[in-house]
């Protein structure tokens, strides 16, 4: 049976285009179209669908509005937002995600474009994974606010210290929701620096990894090359960019970013961070898969365990958008810890401890 779809865009012409696409594949069917998110609140209230493409920008009541109001009333939806790629359009996607949106595509700049097969099987494959993940969530409210950070106090860390640790992190689709619930629940004090590697396009990483910084006791930032790493520090593979770690002379560690081929599809690929660990100085590494299509994170895990003291961390699939990332490490058997979205930080901080 195929999958119905709702086009929610004040554009005939987009509203067009995405339907022809999604009709084009023989799983969905594009069942309806709104010209704004009024009409889009309306047909909620009375029909399910599979998923929701979002615009964000219309009027009378625009997508994030209509998140909004779909999370105020607890109405079901799994909606996916259709965003520019401009600084902008990257800070209203996350806001979005912060409101329940389950992933975005990137609105082409023209026509041919949108016309072109990069973004149909983009927007395909989107909607393929969301809609075989039974990801349609409830909009509830979970509000965080900003934290205020204390004066950053730097130490003199020597050769001879206890057991160095560090966290790396991989996670695709939801993950950026996720990521909200694990790294404002972390401690500027742990004992360890933090690497993400979330699948996102240029541009998006900034936003996320500054919002995150918002809500943090600890510094969150998009990694750039050369970034010695600290502990209680978070840092972010930027988008297009492969993240390495690469251990100094004086025994510090510095991330060097990568413009490699994308693996899989992936640029920055979590395999990469975690295979460029085997050569650190490391001595006990936390790996931990969060929600996300494929198998990204797997391989390298499975390759790091071989050289250093690794302990896996995998969110569960009841809490998880998409569990495929998770799954697979799990199914591998190098797991330590299964658990929910919610025990993930304290997973965290029990592993690596604090100073």
């Amino acid at each position: 049976m195929k999958k119905n779809i709702l086009v929610v865009d004040d554009s005939a012409l987009m509203r067009r285009v995405i339907c022809d696409i999604i009709n084009s594949d023989s799983g969905f069917q594009a069942t309806d179209t709104c010209r704004d998110g009024l009409e889009a609140y309306e047909k909620l209230c009375q029909k399910a669908y599979d998923a929701v493409v979002l615009d964000v920008n219309m009027p009378r009541m625009n997508g994030l509005e209509l998140l909004e109001r779909l999370q105020k009333e607890n109405i079901k939806a799994t909606v996916v937002m259709v965003s520019t790629l401009t600084t902008d359009g990257a800070e209203v996607t996350l806001k979005a995600m912060e409101r329940g949106a389950i992933d975005f595509i990137e609105k082409p700049n023209n026509l041919i474009e949108t016309k072109g097969q990069r973004f149909r099987e983009k927007l395909i494959k989107v909607l393929a994974t969301i809609t075989a993940a039974g990801s349609t969530q409830t909009y509830q409210k979970k509000v965080i606010t900003n934290v205020v950070k204390p004066a950053a106090v730097r130490k003199i860390r020597t050769k001879d210290a206890a057991r160095s640790k560090i966290v790396a992190i991989a996670c695709s689709t939801g993950g950026p929701k996720s990521l909200q619930s694990v790294i404002p629940l972390l401690k500027s004090n742990m004992d360890a620096p933090v690497l993400v590697v979330q699948h996102m396009p240029a541009g998006f990483t900034k936003s996320m990894a500054d919002r995150l910084n918002e809500l943090s006791p600890l510094d969150v930032k998009e990694a750039n090359e050369g970034d010695v790493l600290e502990k209680g520090h978070v840092y972010v593979a930027p988008g297009g960019k492969h993240l390495l770690v690469q251990r100094l002379a004086d025994g510090t560690h510095c991330i060097v970013l990568s413009d490699a081929p994308a693996i899989g599809g992936l640029r920055p690929c979590a395999n990469l961070m975690y295979e460029s660990l085997m050569d650190s100085g490391y001595d006990e590494i936390t790996c931990v898969v969060l929600t996300g299509m494929g198998a990204d994170g797997t391989k390298g895990i499975s390759e790091l365990q071989k050289e250093k003291n690794v302990y896996v961390i995998a969110q569960d699939e009841e809490t998880s958008v998409v569990y495929g990332m998770p799954k697979a490490i799990a199914e591998t058997g190098l797991v330590d810890e299964i658990v929910p979205l919610e025990s993930v930080a304290d997973t965290i901080l029990k592993n690596v401890g604090v100073n």
